[in-house]
């Protein structure tokens, strides 16, 4: 597989929790740090996600990885906004002028972007995808939207399988990649290849799953039931979420 779950399997607390608790306080919760833009409350959003990480009992070093990862992508805001977003002079590199409010609104960007990710690792990476997906479909999410999450967990790892075989025949054929306009041609018939694969490998599981009496909505033998753990979890994550919406109201004012 190509996903893989190493945070899925667990005893703690959260790996415990009902997964449409868990959906339910994770959209929330990210919904509101998206739009919070006072430190005031993106620095406890920040806190509340470290202590899911701890509660959560997950290892260290994997989610630092995945932090490693997503900051890498932010640094080069680092790089631009500081020198493009218009205020008052902070610093100077050069012929280039940092601003205090391109830093700020960087900082703002790189805080928002760990909390909610590390809410989603805390949360959604501690239940397994199928069980999410089956969550989604008992919390009335729209079935096209359920399964094609559901079949893009299930088939994603098909498409790269037949991605790595046409790799392979380009370089069996003598492919080297280079920059070059041949290379960017033969990248560009790899996608459209692919694309097409996809789309046929598609259109066959459609047509079997119509044989097997497939008319739109999928079911489930999968029950889950709220427990007093649960209930708990969620008044105090709603608690929490309703305090930093009034510490953003707050500074607004």
């Amino acid at each position: 597989m190509i996903i893989e779950e190493q945070f899925s399997t667990g005893h703690s607390f959260v790996h415990n929790l009902d997964p449409r608790v868990k959906i339910i306080v994770a959209a929330l919760y990210s919904i509101v740090v998206a739009v919070s833009s006072n430190f005031s409350a993106l620095l406890p959003a920040l806190g509340v996600s470290v202590f899911l990480i701890v509660l959560s009992k997950l290892s260290i070093r994997k989610v630092l990885y995945r932090l490693l990862l997503v900051n890498g992508m932010i640094i080069f805001l680092w790089v631009f906004l500081p020198f493009t977003y218009k205020g008052e002079s902070l610093f100077t590199l050069g012929p280039f002028v940092g601003t205090k409010e391109g830093v700020l609104y960087a900082s703002q960007i790189t805080v928002k972007c760990n909390a909610i990710l590390l809410v989603m690792v805390a949360l959604l990476s501690t239940t397994p995808i199928s069980t999410l997906g089956h969550a989604m479909g008992q919390l009335s999410f729209p079935d096209k939207l359920t399964h094609l999450f559901l079949f893009t967990y299930r088939y994603i790892h098909v498409i790269f399988q037949e991605y790595n075989r046409l790799i392979n025949a380009m370089r069996i054929r003598g492919f080297i990649p280079g920059t070059n306009l041949h290379t960017y041609r033969s990248y560009a018939y790899l996608v459209g290849m692919l694309l097409v694969r996809s789309y046929d490998r598609a259109e066959r599981i459609h047509k079997a799953m119509l044989c097997r009496g497939f008319h739109g909505r999928y079911y489930t033998l999968t029950q889950f039931s709220i427990k007093i753990g649960d209930i708990i979890y969620l008044s105090l994550m709603l608690s929490a979420i309703l305090g930093l919406v009034i510490l953003q109201c707050r500074a607004m004012v």
